[in-house]
């Protein structure tokens, strides 16, 4: 059971604590692996402030733990779809919410995508099913993605004319290059699975039904590396790290002038 701070955040003080069934996510230690899965639609509750804390509280804790060496986080199975996260910005529009609301939402996407990219583990993610580009966007800032071979990713932004959050043209420009990832961004066709594994921005495909085996088996592969090299590795590849923060502020500042412009509001059919 989940004890709590009087503002909220989690208490947690050994490993058999590691252990735990919140509203949004559980997670359990199996050897030296933490395997955290996300339920249903997360980004609602992580967007709440005390549902954000609770989860940085305890990849806070998983930190520090020594006997834990890799992360595998699973995403949820019931996703923010491609029509729900239109109607998603409708709402934003419709219900007039106001800035503090919106800058809480991509504050939190963004502290969310600096937590797994600076974290002193190496962190894993796997993932099936339709996804859109945010949660594909946030995938990149984890060490190795994974995915079952039903995946689709879509982008629901271009129809709605706003550039993704998420740092994805950050990351996505670091792989394929600027051209690459306008293509992909300007295009309305989904990426399958089989095609993002083409263009590198999964490391493997496996069938679905066998995901869970395979994400674990490839955790334990991690877990067999000196963890102070790996942790050096991931720190190198993050020398830049500024870079990614300065880029989410800037996602941020170009996001707000568009959500705030009568153009936009008028498109969304305000």
């Amino acid at each position: 059971m989940l004890q709590t701070d009087s503002k909220g955040g989690l208490v947690m003080k050994n490993v058999s604590d590691l252990k735990v069934n919140y509203d949004f996510f559980s997670a359990e230690k199996t050897e030296d692996i933490l395997i955290l899965n996300f339920k249903e639609k997360p980004l609602a509750r992580v967007i709440d402030l005390r549902g954000k804390k609770v989860l940085f509280d305890y990849l806070d804790f998983v930190s520090t733990c020594d006997e834990i060496k890799v992360v595998l986080m699973t995403g949820s199975p019931v996703k923010m779809g491609y029509d729900e996260f239109i109607k998603f910005y409708h709402q934003i529009i419709q219900l007039e919410w106001n800035q503090d609301q919106i800058e809480r939402l991509y504050n939190a996407i963004n502290q969310f995508v600096l937590k797994i990219a600076e974290f002193n583990k190496s962190v894993i993610h796997a993932d099936s099913g339709n996804i859109i580009l945010l949660f594909m966007n946030i995938s990149f800032a984890f060490d190795y993605s994974i995915i079952g071979d039903n995946t689709v990713f879509q982008n629901p932004n271009l129809q709605l004319g706003l550039v993704p959050k998420g740092g994805g043209i950050f990351f996505l420009s670091k792989m394929l290059g600027s051209r690459k990832t306008s293509e992909i961004l300007f295009s309305e066709k989904d990426i399958d699975a089989q095609e993002a594994l083409r263009l590198g921005i999964v490391n493997k495909v496996v069938p679905v039904n066998n995901l869970k085996e395979a994400a674990l088996s490839i955790a334990q592969k991690f877990a067999k590396i000196p963890v102070q090299y790996s942790s050096g590795i991931k720190k190198l590849l993050n020398y830049n790290i500024s870079d990614l923060k300065d880029y989410l502020e800037y996602e941020n500042t170009i996001l707000r002038r568009v959500i705030q412009s009568d153009n936009f509001k008028k498109s969304i059919g305000r």
